[in-house]
């Protein structure tokens, strides 16, 4: 069992891989399939259009490594870490959004200050109230497991609590799928994505206690499931379009990203684990953040005066640029203040907390 805090840099890497691949989906395929731009990328969007599978990606590392920053923490410790990780670069990049959607729009998107108000408290899916950008929806369903996780500080997390509830959530995914639970339960489930969480942790306990039994029929079927849903998905996404997806390379990517978090959990990327890569795992939240409704309204003001793909290189740029800056200028001198703010006097966890998880 490993007790030792242990930085996994590759993870790093690999979120800001999954990053890229979404602002690449949306820059070279669905900005212009979508109707946001003129600016037409035929040829390269053959690739790009997989891009959104970075955020199955993003899915898996996160129950790896939210289950990591967890275990061994309070609940409050664990609700303050979560608050200070996402919302200081959550809130810029709002205000960031909102200010060139109004000034620099002209109509591409709407924006009103009660929606701005509401987007602040990262749950204006409750109410139904729409997004101010478009990718926020991840963070809706990242709240929906970090509640979840919460509820394993609550109860006390050990192996064996950990995997039963592992084997549970999976049953309950399964339940939705074959429609004998109300649509509901879904808000909880997330069956479209949890097969990828359930996953991440299981990988998680791979990494810290070793491999099991439980581990190794866990993983596989949620692989299968996972590869399941995600043709369906793609047939949703095509359909939005009008491209057909092949299911080969659906597959063929679900199992890499399993494979490639497989041998994180086993060590086999270690020798990948550079320093320098903790910069790219701290550009990647404000990256994201930034770039998609920012960037079409910019791709739809240079279009015309740039070419294309010196634009597009510029575009990635300049968004890497500003998520730089917001984790210099905003997330780094906020969050201890934040984080002291809402802490207070405990005392210490008995269970070793890994301080080298990448959202620790």
């Amino acid at each position: 069992m490993r007790t030792r805090p242990e930085r996994l840099y590759e993870i790093d890497g690999l979120r800001l891989l999954a990053a890229l691949c979404v602002v690449l989906f949306h820059y070279v395929f669905s900005g212009w399939a979508g109707g946001k731009t003129t600016v037409t990328f035929v040829t390269e969007s053959a690739w790009a259009k997989y891009g959104y599978l970075g955020v199955d990606l993003f899915f898996l590392i996160s129950g790896f490594v939210v289950l990591m920053s967890a275990w061994g923490r309070t609940p409050r410790q664990f609700v303050v870490s979560r608050v200070v990780r996402l919302y200081p670069a959550y809130w810029i990049g709002i205000a960031i959004t909102a200010v060139v959607t109004v000034t620099l729009g002209q109509g591409l998107f709407q924006v009103s200050l009660p929606q701005v108000l509401a987007n602040l408290t990262m749950f204006q899916s409750v109410p139904n109230i729409e997004n101010v950008d478009v990718v926020y929806w991840t963070l809706w369903a990242e709240m929906r497991f970090y509640l979840l996780m919460l509820a394993f500080t609550f109860i006390g997390m050990t192996k064996g609590r950990i995997m039963a509830g592992l084997w549970g959530w999976l049953a309950l995914t399964f339940l939705v799928e074959l429609g004998l639970l109300p649509g509901i339960a879904d808000l909880v489930v997330q069956s479209e994505f949890s097969h990828y969480f359930i996953a991440g942790m299981a990988l998680f306990m791979l990494y810290r206690f070793g491999l099991s039994v439980q581990i190794a029929l866990l993983v596989p079927i949620c692989l299968g499931n996972a590869v399941y849903r995600a043709i369906g998905y793609a047939e949703a996404v095509g359909t939005r379009y009008s491209v057909t997806y092949s299911p080969a390379i659906i597959t063929a990517v679900v199992v890499l990203i399993f494979l490639i978090m497989t041998f994180v959990a086993l060590r086999v990327t270690r020798v990948l684990a550079r320093p320098a890569l903790v910069t790219a795992g701290a550009l990647t939240y404000p990256l994201y953040l930034l770039h998609a409704h920012v960037g079409f309204i910019l791709f739809a003001r240079l279009e015309d005066t740039v070419n294309k793909y010196v634009l597009l290189v510029a575009m990635v740029a300049v968004m890497l640029g500003a998520a730089y800056l917001v984790h210099r200028f905003v997330e780094r001198p906020l969050a201890p203040r934040l984080k002291r703010l809402l802490s207070k006097r405990e005392p210490p966890a008995h269970a070793v907390v890994p301080a080298g998880s990448p959202t620790a």
